[in-house]
């Protein structure tokens, strides 16, 4: 009895030393070129608890909590604050060296000669994000000797490959909803303003011109178009609830459908395919995950099939859509507006041609990352890195790989296979100077 209390407690001494010795690398975005901390425009943000009842990934009536219950009194910073760039880091230095962990910060994540090239090399945890993503590829994989956790500040891990972290047994998280709402208002926002021509508009302002025909010879209702997500999880579906009140027809498509009762209130059209579905359609809102199957969904055949004039509004990933075929659909008037903060790479070098395609509206990879947003995603960081060190499980919605194969939202929203391929153009941006 006590040989075997004895070894119980050595194990626990060698966990706690292990505990005290991690290494977690960040790669984060750059700070505000006017200074950190930025002056900010509003001293508080709403209080969320927790979400609302969800799409298909919510099977039915499930609803989820925000991190921690949105309790901010067990997190290090200060909700509103700038928490997703270098100096912000995401409000953990403190938590973790409490714990006697090692924590680097780097906006230095493209190339050989980068600095987190470099730090990968002996980290257990590495925390990437979607809108400045540190491509985990399989040769990353493979000089991470240490790497145990793949970790998302925020939703979508096609920058991991996926295969490679299967295979070397790495869990991969996200903090699963946090900004699903954030980047459903985007997509509102940025639908209204394609089909509204809102930007040359603003513009004549600006350009202190007054040609109201110019404006308005692009510009027309959204009341009665027919409007359609690709996919209808937790953003598609909150895109569905915000238009529904515009009265335009709203149509899906999902491998999971929603329920029957929720079709109903939304006066919803289902299609089995985005093939069948993107023919009849005005506007196209781009919301599933990017793995082999969607890579490139969006190319020159299916925009062919697709009514003339048609708008896209893509705030997935940028490689659903093949980026040569959406600037020639804008040259040749197939396509009437374009849309979206996600590319491919990210960032994308200063010739992407969706840089200066006619009639698109594309911002940097934001709509996720708000001061709102950043809270909710930087407790969740914690709160999954809490589960993590003390050998807690990790919330089911978290999880995208865990014990050698897809898991939790993973297994419902992804399949096995790597997204990466092509990540290494990102660096063109970082040898031409960028402009971070």
């Amino acid at each position: 009895m006590s040989i075997i209390a004895s070894a119980s407690q050595l194990r626990r001494v060698a966990t706690s030393q292990q505990r005290r010795t991690l290494k977690v690398l960040a790669a984060l975005y750059a700070d505000p070129k006017q200074g950190y901390p930025p002056k900010y425009a509003r001293d508080d943000i709403p209080f969320v608890p927790d979400y609302p009842e969800v799409g298909t990934d919510g099977v039915g009536k499930r609803s989820q909590t925000a991190p921690y219950e949105g309790d901010f009194s067990k997190v290090d910073f200060n909700p509103g604050d700038l928490l997703g760039c270098v100096s912000g880091e995401l409000g953990l230095r403190k938590f973790l060296e409490d714990r006697g962990h090692t924590l680097v910060v780097t906006d230095d994540k493209d190339g050989e000669d980068s600095v987190f090239e470099r730090e990968i090399v002996d980290a257990d945890v590495v925390i990437s994000q979607p809108f400045w993503p540190a491509y985990i590829t399989a040769e990353r994989i493979a000089k991470a000797k240490n790497l145990k956790m793949c970790l998302t500040a925020g939703i979508g891990s096609d920058h991991v490959d996926l295969s490679a972290a299967i295979e070397r047994n790495i869990t991969v998280s996200e903090v699963t909803y946090c900004n699903s709402i954030s980047v459903s208002e985007h997509v509102v926002m940025q639908m209204l303003a394609l089909v509204r021509n809102y930007i040359p508009s603003y513009m004549q302002i600006v350009d202190g011109g007054w040609n109201i025909a110019d404006c308005v010879s692009r510009s027309y209702d959204l009341e009665g178009m027919h409007i359609g997500t690709i996919a209808a999880g937790r953003i598609g579906h909150a895109v569905l609830k915000r238009l529904h009140p515009f009265e335009v027809n709203l149509h899906y498509c999902d491998r999971h459908r929603l329920p029957a009762e929720e079709e109903e209130r939304l006066n919803l059209t289902y299609w089995e395919s985005a093939e069948e579905m993107v023919k009849h359609l005005d506007v196209v809102t781009i919301n599933c995950p990017l793995h082999p199957e969607t890579e490139h969904l969006f190319d020159a055949n299916l925009l062919s099939t697709m009514k003339r004039g048609a708008y896209i509004v893509n705030t997935a990933r940028g490689k659903i859509c093949d980026r040569d075929a959406i600037a020639d659909a804008l040259r040749s008037g197939q396509l009437a507006g374009y849309a979206g903060d996600v590319w491919f790479p990210q960032p994308p070098p200063k010739d992407h041609p969706w840089r200066d395609m006619p009639n698109h509206a594309m911002t940097p990879h934001i709509s996720g990352t708000s001061l709102s947003a950043q809270a909710r995603y930087a407790a969740g960081v914690k709160e999954i890195l809490e589960c993590f060190m003390d050998d807690k499980p990790i919330r089911d919605e978290y999880l995208i790989v865990q014990g050698g194969k897809l898991a939790g939202t993973g297994a419902h929203s992804y399949s096995e296979g790597n997204a990466t391929g092509g990540s290494a153009e990102s660096r063109a941006f970082k040898d031409g100077g960028g402009n971070v």
